[in-house]
């Protein structure tokens, strides 16, 4: 939906419009439907277009759709209506409407940023990556300040592949005038930006997800080899006892702790170091494993695993929370149902929390080892993976921890929303040697991948079984 709701485009003052500006603040939704009911044919594009918004926070999608219908029809110059139908659309699925809708509405307004952001999302999420290329650009020399436009075409441009520019456009995220940006964090001491770091002290700063923090803080010890005198490294509490494992941190400081953080002479995000250190494809620092478990929690949890067999574990679900969740989760448990054909696999479940419920009361055809749910950090889930044969996985945490200690795993990739570090078509990964993905195809469910991975699952057993013993 556009960010903000505009008068008429003709500046005359409509007190309706006025009246439904105050009621979507309030949030009192049902009241604008009502006030556009009651003032009928009377109702003016902008407060038609109100009404649209509000209709489609109450779920009330066929009637979103008609005040937008009316809207345009009573005012084809007033902008906002097209950004919010197109958006609409794409939420519906009709995708081809949507690009129609958002494209009219750039005709009639050259320069609107938010529809011609949401034209430049519409044709990246359909894989449209050249034209979506070419949408961003536009946007970004027609608004150079516009850092969300700089982002998103920084991840477009990375998931090509071409990470010489999309790096340096990622950095927008950061952004303060970027919508959502987090608050700027003062460290006392300056940003790093690559300045030589023989005998400096520097501060790395976490962020995003778990799986991002696995993978990214793969850089550390390249820190070190640049002759950082001291390299501290703030991360989530629950990565704190593998992070413990990784080579060139002199301090690592839980997220509750920082204020406890001494003055440094630099500081980095995380996600920044791939752009510090120019990162091109053939230049990913891929040598694995570079994470390990601590040998206490191993002799924990090896002799959970039965010792007979190849064991899998599985991830179905990740964090709920996350905006693409429900492209990247399975349904459910059941969608793996093909893997129990592959004969002598005993199953493992990693999922700890989302997806927990499921291990623990499984269907009779689809037995599994409910273990996840006793992690207390991600110390406990390496120690598992470490004694398991293989890891199968959506796109989340334990997939990158998989690929950081060097086990196998096979990744499932959606299509919808997918994340810049998978690239495009590939079934490798540069970041992690051990990882095969397999891609869920545009608009198709999951049920179309499984057969191939229980095709690559039983390989993977038989070549097991041929292995000479070590």
């Amino acid at each position: 939906m556009s960010d903000t709701l505009q008068p008429t485009a003709d500046g005359e003052h409509d007190p309706a419009f006025d009246q439904a500006n105050r009621l979507l603040e309030q949030q009192q939704f049902a009241a604008v439907v009502q006030l556009v009911q009651k003032l009928g044919p009377a109702a003016r594009p902008p407060t038609l277009n109100a009404a649209g918004l509000a209709a489609t926070v109450l779920q009330a999608r066929p009637l979103a759709e008609s005040f937008y219908r009316r809207a345009l029809a009573a005012g084809p110059a007033y902008a906002p209506t097209y950004g919010n139908l197109g958006v609409f659309l794409h939420v519906e699925r009709r995708h081809a409407e949507a690009e129609q809708v958002l494209r009219a509405g750039l005709a009639a307004a050259p320069d609107d940023a938010a529809i011609a952001m949401s034209l430049a999302n519409l044709l990246s999420l359909r894989h449209r990556h050249r034209e979506a290329e070419a949408a961003f650009r536009e946007l970004v020399r027609r608004h150079p300040d516009h850092a969300e436009a700089r982002f998103r075409l920084g991840g477009l441009l990375l998931t090509m592949g071409r990470y010489e520019e999309g790096w340096a456009l990622y950095e927008a995220r950061y952004d303060p005038t970027r919508k959502g940006a987090p608050d700027p964090i003062d460290f006392g001491c300056p940003q790093w930006l690559g300045e030589p770091l023989e005998g400096r002290t520097l501060l790395v700063w976490y962020e995003q997800g778990h799986g991002d923090e696995i993978q990214f803080c793969r850089y550390v010890p390249m820190l070190k080899a640049m002759g950082a005198a001291k390299v501290t490294v703030v991360c989530k509490p629950a990565l704190q006892p593998l992070l413990a494992t990784l080579e060139g941190i002199d301090r690592l400081v839980p997220a509750a702790g920082v204020h406890e953080i001494e003055t440094h002479d630099y500081w980095t995000y995380l996600l920044s170091l791939p752009h510090r250190f120019a990162t091109r494809l053939e230049t990913i620092p891929a040598r694995v494993p570079y994470l390990s478990a601590l040998p206490e929690r191993r002799a924990c949890w090896a002799p959970r695993v039965p010792k007979d067999g190849f064991h899998v574990g599985l991830a179905w679900k990740g964090n709920p929370e996350l905006a693409n969740d429900a492209n990247r989760s399975l349904p459910s448990l059941a969608t793996l149902r093909p893997l129990w054909d592959v004969p002598g696999v005993t199953f493992v479940s990693l999922q700890k929390g989302v997806g927990e419920a499921e291990a623990a009361s499984p269907a009779a055809d689809q037995p599994i080892l409910n273990l996840g749910g006793m992690f207390e950090d991600f110390g406990d889930s390496a120690a598992l993976i470490e004694a398991l044969d293989l890891v199968i996985s959506v796109d989340t945490a334990p997939a990158h921890l998989a690929g950081a200690l060097g086990k196998p795993c096979f990744c499932l990739v959606p299509a919808e929303g997918l994340d810049f570090r998978w690239l495009l078509e590939r079934s490798d990964s540069p970041w992690y040697p051990t990882l095969t993905l397999f891609r869920r195809p545009l608009g198709a469910a999951w049920d179309v991948v499984m057969p191939r991975v229980a095709e690559a699952l039983g390989k993977a057993v038989r070549r097991s079984a041929r292995a000479p013993a070590s």
